[in-house]
């Protein structure tokens, strides 16, 4: 297995910088031109500075097609391509808002750390896909399997986020040391919380280190930190505990780790970093620990109500956590359904990602489950993917942030396929849709207007779960583009017609089928480069900033 210069590493960031740059809208609507004396493509004209550019369909009327950007010198073009000088060339001027500087010096570096953990993960990958075989053997079974596909699709990028590798302010060593695209082990610290402040919910496994176990007098309760978080922890009372206890591998999402010897329980604890996105705190709230359980349980009661979907959508119990008030005290234990020990259990994130063979991970799936037909895989994923979320959207007011990461697939031969979900505290809920107020913590999860639940699921169910898969299908040469946008406009017709009794049925279809245009995630924008002051979000991970062209539309007849 080769491994990718840095050259050419600084210049896929380039692209992918520019690409989201440009689909956001932070470098402007520009206009197009042509520059001869460099090629008969598209340039646009921003200000004097030139993007090379093909038409986009995915999210973006315009894409680029070659990492660089033109600047005239004196009578003549000069082509800008290394990240730190392309980066230059947008930087606020100098009577710009301060916090738009300031959000744009935090992006530079944002994109510095994103190459450095590029070009480390590159380095290392050889030698980490080498010793997966060894780890999990040749059937990678179950959720112990699953962690063999989360390590493959931590070599993968964001669909749509370019500097989705960064977390910041964590060195080089300590992502080696903890971070999924190194599938390290290593074992989880121990603080002592005082009792009156530690508030714990759920039944903790019988394994659970006590008090004792851990040298702590039996007025601190024990609370699980990540080793990264230890030396951050600061509340009055707390004794951090210099013995280590339970060895733990990082899954796709670096702060959840997987108990090495006690498969199906993961636990989510916080991280002192952000990623996609400088102001996405991994941190954890105590009202997210509240507001996962509530949806947990009212997605357990709705799939209750709907046999088509009884037993072909499985949930995590995340019933069972614990934090003493403090954003790097807290914790959830993540229990799994039983009885996947013999199947193939695999984020929807791993599905586009390089298997050790070469081949993308979907290839072998098909191989196993499909008779060797990615059609045919792509095309069971979703028809129950949207026959699931159309009926959550119309029947109940509900749309998930179930994004690549926290959705997989659940493979068994003989078996329809089914969806395993969890981590479902950024859901959107429409009460009046559901019929009562669900008790949750953040207010922002109750909506009134139906526009705030297409709009997530738009943004996450079609764009992440559907649109992204076709496009990264296209792009590895496995169907056609115009064939896989079809089947996903036909499943998610499929599922609207079979719920075309309800009343929102025709307004779905109109906002998403039918619309010229789809709204877009701005990341960037509100993550990184602008205050919420000015961006107005009251959540940086919903803030629609622009609409791109619907690549839906393509798949009428």
């Amino acid at each position: 297995m080769t491994v990718t210069p840095l050259v050419e590493i600084e210049a896929y960031l380039v692209q992918r910088v520019l690409d989201t740059l440009l689909r956001e809208g932070y470098l402007g609507d520009g206009t197009p031109t042509r520059l001869p004396e460099l090629d008969d493509g598209p340039w646009l004209d921003l200000a004097g500075r030139y993007l090379p550019v093909r038409p986009g369909r995915f999210l973006a009327d315009w894409t680029v097609r070659r990492p660089a950007v033109a600047i005239r010198s004196g009578s003549s073009l000069a082509l800008v391509e290394r990240l730190d000088d392309v980066l230059a060339l947008f930087t606020p001027p100098d009577d710009a808002d301060p916090d738009d500087r300031t959000g744009y010096a935090v992006f530079i570096d944002e994109c510095r750390e994103a190459a450095e953990a590029l070009e480390l993960g590159e380095r290392h990958r050889p030698a980490v896909l080498a010793g997966l075989s060894t780890r999990y053997g040749p059937t990678p079974s179950g959720i112990t399997g699953s962690l063999y596909y989360d390590v493959l699709a931590a070599h993968l990028d964001h669909p749509v986020y370019p500097t989705s590798r960064c977390r910041h302010g964590i060195a080089s060593d300590d992502l080696v040391r903890h971070a999924p695209e190194f599938a390290p082990e290593f074992e989880l610290r121990w603080v002592g919380v005082p009792a009156e402040v530690a508030v714990q919910h759920g039944d903790l496994p019988p394994w659970w280190p006590t008090s004792g176990q851990l040298g702590l007098p039996e007025r601190l309760v024990p609370f699980p930190v990540h080793p990264l978080t230890w030396h951050a922890v600061v509340l009055p009372g707390a004794l951090p505990v210099e013995t280590t206890l339970l060895r733990v591998t990082p899954t796709l999402s670096m702060r959840t780790v997987a108990l090495i010897d006690h498969p199906g329980v993961h636990v989510k604890l916080p991280l002192p970093t952000s990623t996609l996105g400088a102001r996405n705190l991994r941190s954890i709230r105590p009202g997210t620990l509240t507001d996962g359980e509530t949806v947990q349980r009212l997605l357990a009661q709705v799939l209750l109500g709907e046999p088509t979907l009884a037993g072909r959508v499985l949930l995590a119990d995340e019933a069972t956590w614990g934090h003493a008030g403090h954003e790097h005290l807290g914790y959830l234990v993540r229990r799994f359904p039983s009885g996947l020990h013999g199947a193939r259990v695999v984020t929807v994130a791993a599905l586009l990602a390089p298997a050790p063979d070469g081949r993308p991970v979907i290839t072998s799936l098909a191989d196993e489950f499909f008779g060797g037909d990615v059609l045919a895989l792509f095309d069971a994923y979703l028809a129950l993917l949207f026959r699931l979320h159309v009926t959550l959207w119309l029947r109940y007011g509900i749309a998930l942030e179930s994004h690549q990461q926290n959705t997989s697939l659940v493979l068994e031969p003989g078996q329809p396929i089914r969806l395993l979900y969890k981590d479902n505290d950024g859901a959107r809920i429409d009460p009046a849709r559901l019929g009562h107020v669900p008790p949750v913590v953040d207010e922002r999860m109750i909506v009134s207007d139906p526009r705030e639940v297409s709009d997530v699921f738009t943004t996450i169910t079609v764009h992440l779960g559907a649109g992204a898969l076709a496009f990264g299908l296209a792009e590895s040469r496995l169907a056609p583009l115009d064939e896989l946008l079809t089947l996903v406009r036909r499943c998610m017709n499929e599922a609207l017609d079979e719920l075309d009794a309800e009343p929102d049925a025709p307004l779905l279809r109109k906002r998403v089928l039918d619309a010229e245009r789809l709204p877009v995630k701005s990341m960037i924008i509100a993550g990184t480069l602008r205050s919420k002051a000015r961006t107005g979000a009251t959540d940086i991970n919903k803030y629609y900033g622009t609409t791109g062209p619907n690549y839906l539309l393509s798949g009428r007849t």
